[in-house]
């Protein structure tokens, strides 16, 4: 059952924000990227609170427009975007996914990462802090023949 509450941000059924859980949050993310095009998260950014601050491996980025800024970039780079949501859990205020994107660029081949975000919500429901897992350079170097053995066999000499 989705939870509803009165409110003046987002709105589902009769002027209702919907709460955000970890069914609401499997199906958005779920929509948002798919493999016939580019992503969409135009249906996500009411969820997010102006000041939401985002951070992954590369970049910090403070604000809502700063973030849609950010994936707007991120679409123009990548000839297509996939994204499989493996587990979505909850606890109190922080919701976290475990998924695998899988991004197609036109000169390169595809690039699976796998990863974890964790979102954190405003007393308001929206989203206050996101922060990305991953480990860029290990999968994108994965992804290139003869060079991968190097780089794995270089980080277990150097880091265990």
């Amino acid at each position: 059952m989705v939870q509803m509450e009165a409110s003046d941000g987002i709105e589902g059924q009769a002027g209702r924000r919907q709460v955000l859980d970890v069914a609401i949050v499997a199906e958005l993310w779920s929509r948002t990227y798919n493999t016939d095009g580019k992503p969409d998260w135009s249906h996500i950014y009411p969820y997010y609170h102006p000041d939401i601050v985002f951070q992954d491996s590369i970049q910090r980025i403070e604000g809502k427009d700063e973030f849609v800024a950010l994936c707007s970039r991120l679409t123009k780079r990548c000839q297509q975007l996939r994204m499989d949501i493996h587990s979505v859990a909850r606890s109190g205020d922080v919701i976290f996914l475990e998924w695998t994107m899988t991004m197609m660029f036109r000169k390169f081949p595809s690039t699976p990462m796998y990863g974890a975000t964790r979102l954190s919500l405003h007393e308001d429901g929206r989203i206050i802090a996101q922060r990305d897992y991953y480990d860029l350079w290990g999968d994108i170097f994965n992804g290139i023949p003869g060079f991968h053995r190097g780089y794995r066999r270089f980080m277990r000499r150097h880091f265990g």
